[in-house]
This record gives C-alpha cells, sequence and structure tokens, in this order.
C-alpha cells in the first residue's frame, strides 16, 4: 500500500484585506485581551466565503477554509477551480510560502515547487548564476547543481542566453529555465502552479512529458491549471475549489464535467461581458465577440456536420500590441481539444494591433462529427503570455444531416488533436 506523504487536516488562511500588516495595535490588544479570557480571537470567526466578487464590508476574508485531503506516494493530484479559488494560496502552503492560521500540513518528502514565474531567481544575475542560486533554495548541493548543469540547460532550450541576465529574459525563458532547474532536482513532491501557461505549446508539452515521467517514477505531483485537458492526461484524482473551500473530491474526468458545468462563460449570442471569467488578462486587450458565423456573416448555433467552421471576434485593445498571435480551440463536450489553430502560423511572425476594436474573420477548413462543441479564443504575445484567454465562451451544435449516409463520417474530425491553419484570415480596424 502507498504510503501517504501529504495529510492537511483542518486547514484555514485568513488574509486581511487592504493591509500589509496582520492587524493594527487596537487588534492585537483585542486579540490578546481574548485570549487572556481564554475566549476565541474575535477576527477569526468565519463569516462567509471568500468571494472575490462580494462587497463584504469584513477587513477579513478566508482565502482557505476547511481543508482535509491526502495524497498518496506517487499520486498526480489535479487542484482545479476559478480564479481566486484558493488553489494558489494552498500550493503555498503545502511549499512553506506562508504558514497556515488555523491547522495542520504534514508533508514527508523532497518538494520542488514552481508557483510564480521568477519565484527565487535575482533578475540581476544571470541564467547560469541563478541555476545555482534556484537550485540551493530548492535543497540541491552545489556538486549535485554542476552533475546536472548541463542537462538542466538543455531541457531549458535557452541555452544561448545562459550568461545574460535574467533581466532580459522573456516570461517564457522564465519559466523554461525555472522549471527546468525544479524538475532535475529529482524531488519526491513536485507542486506546479499554473506557470506552464506562459511558455509555449512546445515547452508546456515537454513539461507534461516530465512530470509523468516524474509521477510513473514514483514520486507525486501536485498540479494546477486550467488548461483542462492536460489535468485529464496526466492527473490520476482531482480536487475543485470553491470560495476557498474543497467543492469536491474525487474521478478527475468526472470533476472536469463539474467544473465545467458550475463555471461556464458560454453565451450563445457571442457577446463576452467584460467582468467574464478570464483565465489569463494582463489587461491590454480583452474579447468582447467571439461567434461562429454563416456565409451571411449571421451568428448560429446549429450547423450541418459537412460545414466548415467561420469564426467572427472581435477585440479591444487598450494599448498598443506589437507581436500579438491569435489562437482558437475547439472543444468537445468532454473538454477534449478537437481543433486548435494559431496565427500567425510562422513563430517568427506577429500581428500589429493598435488602440482601438478589431474584427477578426477566419475559416477552419475542418468538418466534425454531430456533437456539442465550445470555442475557447486566446490572444497572446509571441513570448508565449497569454494577454486574454477564455475558456468556452461560445456554444454551438453539429448536426447531421438525415440526407447523408454514417460512411460521410470517415472524413470528420472525431477525436484528437488536430492543429489546423485558418484560411481567409482577415483583420479589420473597426473603431
Amino acid at each position: 500500500m502507498s504510503r501517504t506523504v501529504i495529510k492537511v487536516e483542518n486547514l484555514y488562511k485568513q488574509y486581511r484585506l487592504g493591509q500589509v500588516s496582520t492587524g493594527t495595535l487596537a487588534h492585537d490588544i483585542n486579540r490578546w485581551w481574548h485570549q487572556m479570557r481564554g475566549l476565541e480571537d474575535p477576527y477569526e470567526k468565519i463569516t462567509t466565503l471568500n468571494n472575490r466578487t462580494d462587497g463584504d464590508e469584513s477587513e477579513y476574508v478566508w482565502a482557505l477554509q476547511n481543508i482535509n485531503f491526502e495524497v498518496k506516494q506517487g499520486e498526480v493530484l489535479g487542484i482545479i477551480g476559478k480564479n481566486g479559488a484558493g488553489k494558489s494560496t494552498l500550493l503555498k502552503l503545502l511549499s512553506k510560502v506562508t504558514s497556515p492560521t488555523k491547522g495542520s500540513i504534514k508533508v514527508n518528502g523532497r518538494v520542488a515547487s514552481l508557483l510564480e514565474v521568477g519565484t527565487g531567481f535575482h533578475k540581476e544575475l544571470t541564467g547560469r548564476e541563478n541555476v545555482f542560486l534556484n537550485g540551493a533554495i530548492l535543497g540541491m548541493t552545489k556538486v549535485e547543481i554542476n552533475r546536472k548543469f548541463d542537462e538542466i540547460v538543455a531541457f531549458s532550450g535557452i541555452g544561448k542566453y545562459i550568461d545574460t541576465p535574467v533581466k532580459r529574459y522573456s516570461s517564457g525563458m522564465y519559466v523554461r529555465l525555472a522549471f527546468a532547474v525544479a524538475a532535475h532536482l529529482d524531488p519526491e513532491i513536485m507542486i506546479i502552479d499554473e506557470v506552464l501557461a506562459v511558455g509555449d505549446i512546445e515547452f508546456q508539452k515537454k513539461c507534461l512529458g516530465k512530470m509523468k515521467d516524474v509521477s510513473e517514477g514514483g514520486r507525486t505531483v501536485l498540479f494546477v491549471s486550467h488548461n483542462m485537458a492536460a489535468v485529464k492526461t496526466l492527473c490520476t484524482r482531482a480536487i475543485l475549489m470553491n470560495n476557498g473551500t474543497i467543492f469536491k473530491e474525487g474521478d478527475t474526468s468526472h470533476l472536469i464535467d463539474e467544473y465545467i458545468h458550475i463555471n461556464n462563460n458560454f453565451s450563445e449570442n457571442g457577446i463576452i461581458a467584460r467582468n467574464a471569467q478570464r483565465i489569463h488578462q494582463t489587461g491590454e486587450a480583452f474579447f468582447e465577440k467571439v461567434q461562429v458565423i454563416d456565409k451571411a456573416n449571421e451568428p448560429v448555433s446549429i450547423m450541418g456536420f459537412k460545414s466548415t467552421v467561420q469564426i467572427l471576434a472581435e477585440i479591444h485593445v487598450e494599448k498598443e500590441i506589437s507581436d500579438a498571435i491569435f489562437a482558437f480551440s475547439i472543444l468537445n463536450s468532454n473538454n477534449d481539444k478537437i481543433v486548435f489553430t494559431e496565427f500567425p502560423e510562422n513563430s517568427f511572425k506577429h500581428i500589429m494591433l493598435q488602440p482601438g476594436r478589431h474584427r477578426i474573420k477566419f475559416v477552419i477548413p475542418v468538418q466534425m462529427n454531430p456533437g456539442t462543441y465550445y470555442i475557447s479564443p486566446n490572444v497572446m504575445k509571441s513570448s508565449g503570455e497569454s494577454i486574454d484567454y477564455l475558456e468556452n465562451v461560445y456554444k454551438f451544435e453539429v448536426t447531421k444531416d438525415a440526407t447523408e449516409g454514417s460512411h460521410h463520417y470517415r472524413w470528420n474530425i472525431s477525436h484528437g488533436n488536430v492543429y489546423g491553419s485558418a484560411q481567409n484570415l482577415s483583420i479589420d480596424k473597426i473603431s
């Protein structure tokens, strides 16, 4: 039987809103007076759930409440939930970056954590120097780092820049080097936050492969991501968090379905609210509309299975973006990515977007089997950093024409990850 390597019991974490310190002198005296009388801390009373949109008047917020779970050796545990659910706070507690307000965490094994871009890096030092610095922070000896240095650099794929100060690195290069160091620590427990979303697709696949190798070697992985396809592929079990609590725990596929159901973003008319749940948002630009359209440029929610997919999107650009890349995914009702298209297709090319509103129209030359599909749009920089990324914002149905025979299905996309190219692409500034 696998041994328990992480055990979390009755875990709570409280923060004070708008303050750096834990409280004022008056609060400290009040806490002391209650403690002297054997009473409960007046500022640790649990009132409302941690909902970042609520206008609660309380100065304090419970980022986590009553968290209980165990992780066995060799498990790959996915932690999913919308932004603000408490996922990153939980990982910081497990990594001992911060301490709990209440409860206990027992960790049995060497831990490597990758929580934020550039964590443990010094911007003035070169990549080489930061490998040794970050490795030492993670618990590697100098001899161990020396022995693995070439392997770390090769995995990162930035050998040309290894003697350049990291302040000149893109966010994607940061992640490449940071993950390479953490992955070669040979940890018994690897804790990975959403930072992999910053890297390009090729590196994300490389990282997922490395995490799979780590888990197959009997080590444990805790993985936080909004990429449901990656979670489904990698994780043997999942935890769904909501408002600082564990909403459900169990089979990964079932919890992903639950997550999509309770947090779907889609709008039948394709109009995207400014306050829609955005997985990544830098403030430089945001999608206002995503639709599937017919030949008359009218939005459609139902189309025949022999039709190609025509997409119209509108984006509001707040400030000039010199190196924009658009990426659109089509997912089925199981949240499997059926089609992915990125343009410009050549990674050395990109699009200049001036401030204002822009309309994008293109055709994805694929045909899909009958079923329900969702579109997830993403605009990002050439480094791979997402500027605005939403999941499942437009829902459409593909229906079978009763006059067509089933033999046509063999020509259609039914599963897998198809990297299609956009045709008849146009981008127009409309205001």
